[in-house]
């Protein structure tokens, strides 16, 4: 395989990731409104729907594996990476909100854990937008905008999260079910990586914002 084709083929796996998680929300979206009762709900679309989430988090596992196995790591794939977790975060936690929301409502049970997944997606998202900010400002004094280690093993708890969340939530009757207590412990600690990666990367940027606070001073 040539290089070129080794790029593409990273590449692809990559931006994948995005129509992937977009036909997840699609038929997740449809699965929900469309079909209230266990009974009309089809399984095939489950499967489908829940194939798709699958996939689009596994793409971001083998994009960064097989661009250092190929040697075909570039600057457009460091930024696209991150870009495409926003994507996903963008797409997924809204979703799982109403979803959670809407069996809440359907089943006559209180708000409980739809409130704490809209905490959660909120606390997700303002993590995203400040380090998005920061790599702005390291950008200014040519620092690497590239994924630290600690956004990756975020990445690497959360979509799986994500996944766990959907089954808990949507999975029919007939599958094997999620521990309730075992999922919420999963979901605390997912916050806790969201808080910690928050820590590192304001650290790593310090110097960059303490450089862009500098006032200038006329000589």
């Amino acid at each position: 395989m040539t290089s070129r084709l080794k790029f593409g083929f990273v590449t692809f796996l990559t931006f994948v990731r995005f129509p992937l998680v977009l036909l997840f929300f699609g038929g997740a979206l449809w699965y929900s409104v469309a079909f209230p009762t266990e009974q009309e709900r089809p399984l095939w679309l489950f499967v489908a729907t829940f194939g798709a989430l699958g996939t689009s988090a596994l793409t971001d596992l083998f994009d960064g594996y097989f661009a250092r196995r190929f040697q075909v790591e570039t600057r457009l794939g460091a930024h696209a990476d991150p870009l495409m977790d926003k994507f996903f975060y963008l797409t997924t936690l809204p979703l799982l909100v109403f979803i959670s929301a809407r069996s809440e409502a359907l089943a006559g049970e209180p708000v409980g854990h739809s409130l704490f997944l809209l905490i959660l997606t909120l606390l997700f998202l303002l993590r995203d937008q400040w380090v998005t900010f920061l790599r702005s400002i390291g950008a200014i004094y040519n620092v690497s905008g590239s994924a630290h280690w600690s956004g990756k093993l975020r990445t690497f708890i959360n979509f799986p999260l994500i996944c766990c969340i959907y089954y808990y939530e949507e999975a029919p009757a007939s599958f094997p079910a999620i521990n309730r207590y075992l999922l919420f412990a999963f979901e605390g600690f997912g916050l806790v990586i969201n808080f910690l990666t928050l820590a590192i990367y304001s650290h790593h940027y310090w110097p960059s914002l303490r450089k862009a606070a500098t006032i200038k001073r006329n000589k």
